[in-house]
């Protein structure tokens, strides 16, 4: 089956985990669902065209160092505002209680917050998208994106250095193969890897569906891949492994 290999390299960037707060802390390589999201903008897949492709996807790459930067934050509690403890006001329409629409005045609060940052990271992107059409649109749309390339924050702006279309074939490994790059390897290839690979676990969010909770209200229900962060300091494949990789020999993990 066909993909897209896809190499980008970013100067600073942030992948925030969702349970990270006052340090916004980053994961170690884009997730599933910020790829994805990058794929649907730059090839300008919209809701007129059935929106989400289903893919999968392999994420691999490496990064120089970390480092810790500030940015504004803003809070929004929608509390009426009040002078001294709001930094800017605002003004909403609410019903008073006769059910008219009056104008209110809300708080927002301003102020500074840190944000762990990745230097000089590389990504290594496979994908390979269910519906096989879908493989020369992606590959024209990273040769001309209909947007900025643009991978986690809005500002961290990728630079493409590779695009290319590939193969992918299954093989048994005849040695022993380090990882090239650090990988988010889903769990459950542990079954059938011969793998020395000790890291991080995640729960990584890769797509979702939204629900109606009630009228008018909506939330998403994430799809989540258990991948361990394999590094490539510490992860060995072992020979007589099948393992997928494309064309040119590097290996993949999908999910």
């Amino acid at each position: 089956m066909n993909g897209v290999r896809i190499k980008l390299y970013q100067n600073l960037a942030n992948f925030k985990k969702p349970t990270s707060f006052q340090l916004k802390e980053t994961y170690p390589l884009p997730p599933y669902s910020t790829v994805s999201g990058m794929v649907h903008a730059v090839c300008g897949f919209d809701e007129s065209d059935n929106l989400y492709k289903k893919m999968d996807i392999s994420i691999q790459g490496k990064y120089f160092s970390k480092v810790n930067d500030l940015y504004t934050r803003y809070e929004f509690a929608c509390a009426r505002f009040e002078e001294g403890r709001h930094n800017l006001k605002v003004y909403d329409h609410e019903n008073d209680k006769t059910g008219d629409m009056i104008k209110v005045e809300k708080g927002i609060i301003r102020g500074v917050s840190t944000a762990e940052l990745l230097v000089d990271l590389e990504v290594m992107i496979h994908l390979r998208p269910h519906d096989q059409k879908y493989v020369g649109k992606i590959f024209e749309g990273f040769c001309n994106p209909k947007t900025y390339v643009s991978l986690g924050r809005w500002e961290d702006i990728a630079l493409i250095e590779e695009v290319k279309q590939v193969d992918f074939i299954d093989k048994t490994l005849d040695e022993d193969v380090s990882l090239l790059y650090d990988a988010f390897i889903p769990e459950k290839m542990f079954d059938r890897f011969d793998l020395d690979a000790n890291g991080t676990v995640y729960n990584i969010n890769k797509y979702y569906e939204k629900i109606e909770v009630r009228k008018g209200v909506e939330i998403r229900n994430w799809e989540r891949v258990r991948v361990v962060h394999g590094a490539i300091s510490t992860s060995v494949i072992h020979e007589d492994t099948k393992v997928t990789c494309d064309n040119e020999g590097y290996l993949v993990f999908f999910a």
